[in-house]
């Protein structure tokens, strides 16, 4: 795909530029302005709002493989990122399809108005099959996406700027996901007709520290919905302070960026939190630290895997589930050392997706249990994590009486 063969409109107000000077011209939605960031694609056919609003998805372009997105609006509900104040989540989209008016009785905003609010830039009307498929032979690409109502672009510094951007690989992005301060957390899981309910303190069986990388809400709220107690913690947060709080089990949460460069302040702290000898669990970009922080190796992947039509296989049941991915950075499977077990493996790639710790109760997995793509084939970790910290806490208290 070269610069020549780009898509155009009649009047073009937004257009994408990668760093190897392909334009691609479409019409603008969203916000205006422009922004650097890596280009991706999503195969989810449902969750567009859920899916822009992932931290995870911090400092990346989301491509929509499904051409209709916007048919059902926005609303309050359907968000992920904690702080939605700050906007941690993609920073631009792309549709093929222009949005079109919401149908659909959840529906309190139109899905334009909505990307503005979020500071989301956006581009419709190209052929997202063919970019899908260059993203694909070529991998994921620097790229930068501009929206001017009045179609006025600069494109030679646009290229220019494309060119210039380093990239993911090297980016500590979770520092910029993370909440800025501790929190509790009570929203339990959605009912249908009812909404969020909430955990009462005084109900809650099992405390659940979380170290925010850039944490998801229907995680947390999963958690909520097993009788747990959620404290969340920023990511720079110390593992003597956490183990001030006297946790049942820590949790170790998704986030964006390269886990590499996370791991520089994240991986003594995770070490110290494995040594206490508390239940520790990781999803995505937890998944990656507690791999570092065992002493394997993590590596940029050629387009990553984002969607939620993913196979992956857990090697301690024999099942397969179908989940939800979003991660441009895995775990290398054959620096795994000795005593660490690969538990899941993706079956696309054969890409690791899980593991965990011989004799000790700490395990992780590369993706979301909370997305419910199966719909709910991998909620099942949540309760394998909550059976270690009830089997901890009944043998601690079965000594304490002894």
């Amino acid at each position: 795909m070269t610069a020549s063969s780009a898509w155009t409109t009649e009047k073009p107000t937004a257009v994408l530029v990668l760093a190897d000077g392909t334009v691609i011209y479409g019409k603008g939605v969203g916000a205006t302005g422009r922004v650097q960031a890596e280009v991706c694609f999503n195969t989810a056919l449902t969750g567009y709002q859920e899916i822009l609003t992932d931290p995870s998805y911090l400092g990346q372009i989301v491509t929509f493989t499904f051409p209709h997105i916007g048919n059902i609006g926005a609303n309050g509900e359907d968000i992920e990122d904690l702080t939605p104040a700050a906007r941690r989540g993609a920073v631009g989209t792309i549709f093929r399809a222009d949005i079109t008016n919401p149908s659909n009785y959840r529906s309190a905003e139109h899905l334009d108005e909505w990307l503005k609010a979020r500071g989301i830039i956006g581009l419709s009307g190209i052929d997202t099959r063919a970019l899908t498929a260059w993203i694909r032979e070529n991998g994921a690409p620097n790229a930068v996406i501009a929206h001017d109502p009045n179609g006025t672009f600069d494109i030679e510094a646009l290229k220019a700027e494309a060119q210039a951007w380093s990239g993911l690989e090297g980016m500590d992005l979770a520092i910029e996901a993370t909440s800025g301060q501790s929190s509790q957390w009570d929203q339990k899981p959605w009912v249908w007709n009812e909404g969020y309910g909430t955990l009462s303190p005084e109900d809650a069986t099992y405390h659940i520290v979380c170290v925010d990388y850039g944490v998801k809400r229907n995680i947390l709220r999963l958690f909520s919905g097993l009788d747990c107690k959620v404290t969340v913690v920023p990511a720079k947060t110390s593992a003597e302070d956490i183990l001030a709080l006297s946790p049942d089990g820590i949790f170790l949460s998704n986030g964006p960026g390269d886990p590499a460069a996370t791991g520089k302040y994240a991986i003594p702290v995770i070490q110290e939190l494995i040594e206490s000898g508390k239940p520790v669990f990781g999803i995505c970009l937890g998944h990656q630290l507690l791999g570092l922080a065992l002493g394997a190796r993590t590596t940029k992947m050629h387009q990553g895997h984002h969607g939620a039509n993913h196979p992956v296989k857990d090697h301690t049941t024999g099942k397969v589930e179908i989940v939800s991915m979003n991660h441009g950075f895995a775990v290398d499977s054959d620096s795994l050392p000795d005593g660490i077990e690969e538990t899941h493996v993706s079956l696309f790639d054969g890409s690791n997706c899980g593991l965990r710790l011989a004799g000790r109760p700490v395990f992780s997995v590369q993706h979301h249990p909370e997305a419910s793509p199966g719909p709910q084939d991998s909620h099942y970790l949540f309760r394998r994590f909550i059976n270690m910290v009830r089997e901890q806490k009944g043998e601690a208290l079965l000594a304490e009486r002894a």
